[in-house]
């Protein structure tokens, strides 16, 4: 499902640094929490699970690589990701790790596709205290967390705000290249010379492979960008420069018109 070309994106300290992923053979409770710090740079490689994870950071910016697309999570979000479905969870800043693992359960009512929740401060409390419980000493209470947990995830808020990733090496090649330089302006008639095809071949079997036409991916791009630069406490006149737009005024509005906010102030609803 991942390609290697896929799995070269540049962190914000170099290339990825692969961490291994925890060895667990089967989940003795409907939900278990892993906690774990991960440095910038760091990330685990494709792997997948026989039950659903809730990926989270209490801290820090991650970004996940599932079925095509990259999602970029920060802190008040998480990542569903459903039973058997390969990713990769990397972290684009230092990040305190919080992770929980969930038993298939006809009744949880979660989708059957990744889905970028918002968290609500009472399950994120509900996360740290998990993992800072030991069940065989407290077993009545830490069924009770695993019920409430379960609830409060279905009753969280759904996005579906991700970037698609093509399968074509040549579009792989070329979303690769926007991603690390999203400033960069060049329309489809100059990358079609780049990467040898006609530009309405190129436009065609883009829109084909993400579902969207160039316009609309980067924009996705640039907000997701975006998000992941303001998390690390970049300024928004800094973020439009990077982002290739005009003037910060300018980004600004797109950033309102994706949020329904502006920068500073998406920025200070997360900052804890």
């Amino acid at each position: 499902m991942l390609t290697s070309s896929q799995s070269r994106s540049a962190s914000p300290a170099g290339p990825w640094r692969e961490v291994p992923v925890p060895s667990l053979h089967a989940l003795p409770w409907p939900v278990m929490a892993r906690s774990q710090q991960l440095a910038a740079g760091e990330r685990f490689p494709p792997h997948a699970h026989d039950w659903n994870q809730v990926v989270f950071a209490t801290e820090g910016v991650l970004q996940v690589t599932a079925r095509n697309a990259r999602h970029v999570i920060t802190p008040q979000q998480a990542l569903w990701v459903p039973t058997r479905m390969v990713h990769h969870t990397g972290a684009l800043s230092a990040a305190a790790f919080r992770n929980l693992y969930v038993a298939d359960d006809p009744a949880l009512g979660m989708p059957d596709r990744c889905a970028v929740l918002d968290v609500s401060p009472l399950l994120r409390e509900l996360i740290v205290e998990l993992g800072q419980v030991r069940p065989e000493d407290d077993t009545a209470y830490y069924a009770h967390l695993c019920a409430l947990v379960m609830v409060q995830l279905r009753r969280q808020r759904q996005h579906v705000r991700h970037l698609p990733w093509p399968q074509d090496a040549r579009l792989q090649r070329w979303c690769q290249a926007l991603y690390d330089q999203p400033a960069d302006g060049r329309g489809v008639d100059e990358w079609a010379r780049v990467l040898g095809a006609s530009p309405r071949t190129l436009a065609r079997h883009f829109e084909r492979e993400t579902g969207m036409s160039l316009r609309t991916w980067r924009t996705r791009l640039r907000l997701l960008r975006a998000i992941e630069w303001l998390a690390q406490g970049r300024s928004p006149t800094v973020i439009a420069h990077e982002l290739g737009y005009a003037s910060a005024s300018a980004f600004n509005y797109m950033f309102r018109i994706e949020m329904g906010m502006s920068p500073l102030q998406w920025r200070r609803l997360r900052t804890p």
